[in-house]
């Protein structure tokens, strides 16, 4: 009779134990080979493997990259795995970050690169993965380019989720939504498309979104460059930019409130706005921290210093090479000497020089920058002029186009100007005024014919297509209604 009871308990034991190895034993071996190939455990330091025990006796595997984990939170998750049997408790009972499930091996290595702990578990037929995870980023820091005399001093930085909440801080409306995609076969980059849902075009949305899921690449290696160019399909001959992008929080969440669509990429300390047309690079944050009267003026300001970086030199060499068009109250611009240099030779040497230095100076050591701009004074100074390499008229109306180059915070909008403005020199000099006004119509064609992205918007609105009330707003800074 005891013998009896005893094989019956062995075959009842063994009957369970058959139907967990078919489905739960068979997984977790199977999830544990997949992970530990594709994780390529043993060859990375970082890509942890451990191997835990359960109250109950069960295996259970954690797959995590070290440098992303929160110790601490992560001991608290442990505890729950251990103190509890049941394993439908891990979505209802575990209190922290996230939880997700993982079918295959594949789907858990993009988690864990992401972040997350991926535990396999004997009784489980699916991957559990919790995110706890902590990035390495820097502290929310007043923006490098865009500065301002007033308002907040916070900028975005590299972690997407510090960037979103900062979007959410300004904008408290559950119409704010921020659309995940993943872009590049290896990077696997997060890439978050945020807009107000009852403001935007939706049309337009929907090809963006579009086109980020035809990104087909092995890699988005520098951000929100990298996204641009996937996006636009840009003629190379035109130079003009057809994205802006920002560091300014208050910018981003402005350009939302008027239906715009932000692209945050996950470690880019900047974010793209679109649509986007010429005239939206000439605001500045400044212009709505100040009083409507100040704001308006700077405006003005800005859009006569961007026209006289594209034409001041050209329309100079114009003159100078044609004394008899020059006024007699212009006497003044005509050169006392012509130097041993052609005049257009000289324009050249220190636009190249000039950009030399400014590449120099991102290379250089803080602690030799004093030295550094003694050796550009000598350059550029009087001793240039001594030896007879430049004329002081070329060396002041080069130094008058540097800075205002510096008056609108767009790098690309600036090196556009300055193409432009080396072609008009160029035509000019071959073919005298109507290399001017040659060089003056391909300006006005190259900023016509170019489209912005998805086309959601001219890139002359508010001229074309003409709004009366948007070009009244974009040269003076009204006040806020109700």
């Amino acid at each position: 009779m005891l013998i009896l009871q005893l094989f019956s308990i062995f075959f009842y034991k063994r009957r369970i134990l058959s139907s967990w190895e078919v489905v739960y034993i068979t997984s977790y071996d199977r999830f544990t080979d997949e992970l530990t190939r594709l994780l390529n455990v043993g060859e990375s330091f970082d890509v942890v493997k451990r191997r835990i025990s359960l109250n109950d006796g069960r295996n259970c595997g954690l797959f995590y990259v070290s440098g992303f984990i929160d110790n601490a939170t992560m001991e608290r998750v442990l505890e729950y795995f251990i103190e509890y049997k049941d394993t439908e408790m891990l979505k209802e009972r575990v209190a922290f970050g996230e939880v997700s499930e993982a079918s295959n091996a594949k789907d858990a290595v993009n988690m864990i690169l992401s972040g997350g702990t991926a535990f396999v578990i004997e009784g489980l037929d699916k991957i559990i993965v919790i995110f706890c995870r902590r990035y390495p980023n820097r502290g929310i820091e007043e923006p490098q380019n865009e500065k301002v005399l007033k308002g907040p001093r916070d900028g975005f930085g590299e972690s997407m989720i510090n960037n979103t909440v900062l979007l959410r801080r300004r904008i408290r409306d559950p119409k704010l939504t921020f659309k995940l995609v993943s872009c590049g076969k290896r990077t696997a980059s997060d890439i978050a498309v945020c807009y107000i849902d009852d403001l935007v075009d939706k049309r337009f949305l929907s090809k963006i979104l579009e086109r980020l899921n035809k990104i087909d690449v092995e890699a988005i290696s520098f951000g929100e460059q990298s996204i641009a160019e996937q996006l636009i399909r840009r003629k190379w001959y035109n130079p003009f930019p057809k994205v802006r992008f920002t560091e300014r929080p208050d910018s981003a969440a402005a350009m939302l409130l008027e239906g715009s669509v932000i692209i945050i990429s996950d470690n880019t300390p900047e974010v793209m706005i679109l649509p986007t047309s010429i005239f939206d690079f000439l605001q500045e944050a400044d212009d709505f921290y100040l009083p409507p009267l100040t704001s308006s003026y700077f405006r003005i300001i800005r859009l006569l210093i961007v026209s006289l970086t594209l034409i001041l030199l050209p329309l100079w060499y114009l003159l100078i090479t044609n004394p008899g068009f020059i006024p007699p109250w212009l006497e003044f611009i005509k050169l006392k000497e012509p130097g041993t240099v052609p005049v257009i030779a000289q324009i050249f040497i220190i636009e190249f020089i000039i950009d030399g230095l400014k590449i120099a100076s991102l290379n250089t050591p803080q602690v030799l920058g004093n030295s550094f701009s003694v050796i550009a004074g000598l350059i550029l100074g009087e001793m240039a002029v001594d030896i007879g390499w430049f004329v002081p008229e070329v060396i002041l109306y080069l130094a008058i186009i540097t800075i205002a180059n510096f008056t609108q915070s767009s790098y690309e909008l600036a090196y556009a100007l300055k193409f432009m403005r080396l072609i008009m020199l160029v035509l000019t000099a071959v073919f005298n005024i109507w290399g001017f006004l040659a060089g003056l119509l391909l300006v006005f064609l190259l900023i016509v014919s170019n489209k912005s992205v998805g086309g959601g918007r001219s890139y002359l609105y508010p001229l074309i297509p003409w709004n009366t009330k948007s070009v009244i707003r974009f040269l003076f800074r009204v006040r806020l209604k109700k």
